[in-house]
């Protein structure tokens, strides 16, 4: 997909980041302030794409539009229907009638599947597919040690990189990243979609996990964290708080959860053995409330 690998970009550059200057991702609007003035300002595009598995219809994900490749193949994937040595032919997208069919060596009929959902507490209505908890037997992530240090530096790095949040909220980020340094960087209406694209991205482009940390701005609900754990990821962060579900999960694979990250603050529900607090919190400075997302709760 022409995409830079790796090797290929400065410690400061994202492989893949947010472009809030493309034009088909948000569309000004006019509307009426508090004080009766008229003010322009940007939103948010969401638009339909339909993911198909070889000839059969899986399902219509609002989406804003970005990447489509990369979110079919990662929510295939993290739905388990998409498995680990399928050899995928062909990812085809048509923009005109906003589809995109993933293609693989092996027949598949996942319609039974289909039938047996469970609607999770994702934005945009995000589904686990019945069998999905099944994908996590026997999953046990490597004890990858974290340094306190990458924590804060990530944070501030991902807060003041240019986004379409910072554009035109309403958004979701998910962001890749190996020790201090962001990788991939996603936005989308709904986070489970940004996460997904990034396991598209990996799956596409054979990225391991092993060695890296997800950081999301979305809450850490059971969805987010098996997730990560498909995507063989052993740290997960985020901005917002944490379910009861997803604590247990995290426990039962091995992954280092980290949430409520604000500024020199944090609080870690699994993993706490493999922290290593490397950084004086006391020199870290409290963070810039105009990068603090609406309608985040600690």
């Amino acid at each position: 997909m022409g995409v830079r690998r790796l090797a290929d970009t400065q410690d400061d550059d994202f492989i893949i980041g947010p472009d809030p200057a493309d034009p088909r991702l948000t569309r000004a609007v006019t509307g009426v302030t508090h004080e009766g003035r008229e003010e322009e300002m940007r939103v948010v595009e969401e638009r339909p794409l339909t993911i198909f598995l070889n000839a059969q219809e899986i399902v219509t994900a609002m989406t804003i539009g970005d990447h489509p490749e990369y979110l079919a193949v990662g929510y295939l994937g993290n739905q388990n229907m998409l498995l680990v040595d399928d050899e995928i032919t062909g990812v085809d997208f048509d923009q005109e009638l906003e589809t995109v069919v993933v293609r693989t060596t092996r027949k598949t009929n996942y319609e039974e599947k289909l039938k047996k959902k469970t609607r999770t507490s994702g934005c945009a209505v995000g589904t686990v597919f019945g069998d999905v908890m099944e994908a996590l037997e026997g999953v046990r992530l490597p004890e990858a040690p974290l340094r306190t240090s990458w924590l804060y530096a990530l944070q501030k790095r991902i807060n003041t990189a240019p986004s379409l949040y910072l554009e035109a909220g309403a958004i979701h980020g998910a962001v890749l990243c190996r020790e201090d340094r962001p990788l991939i960087y996603m936005e989308d209406v709904g986070r489970h979609n940004a996460v997904d694209k990034i396991a598209g991205w990996m799956r596409m482009e054979g990225e391991p996990g092993a060695d890296k940390i997800f950081y999301t701005t979305g809450r850490l609900t059971s969805e987010m964290v098996i997730k990560t754990a498909l995507m063989g990821v052993p740290i997960l962060a985020s901005r917002s708080g944490f379910t009861a579900w997803g604590v247990e999960i995290a426990r039962q694979v091995g992954l280092t959860l980290i949430g409520r990250m604000r500024g020199k603050r944090f609080v870690c529900l699994s993993g706490a053995e493999r922290l290593v607090r490397d950084a004086d919190p006391g020199a870290v400075a409290e963070e810039d409330p105009k990068n603090r997302r609406k309608g985040e709760r600690a």
